[in-house]
């Protein structure tokens, strides 16, 4: 009877927070995804071209294998 009766009460209290949660989200705007600008493509390019170089130069200072 007592676990009842916590459970009960635990069950209604997540279905008033789970409500609440509800409310205040319908209130809030949508997400609005913002495109990347210009200074910020550059900058991943920019990094993307330093790996590969960084790539490249350890592929050429190893020694050649031999055959």
């Amino acid at each position: 009877m007592w676990r009842e009766t916590v459970l009960e009460n635990l069950v209604e209290s997540i279905k008033s927070k789970v409500r609440s949660l509800k409310k205040k989200s319908k209130s809030k705007k949508p997400y609005v995804k913002m495109d990347k600008s210009a200074s910020v493509k550059v900058e991943i390019r920019s990094r993307q071209a330093r790996k590969l170089i960084d790539k490249t130069l350890k592929l050429a200072d190893r020694p050649p294998k031999r055959t």
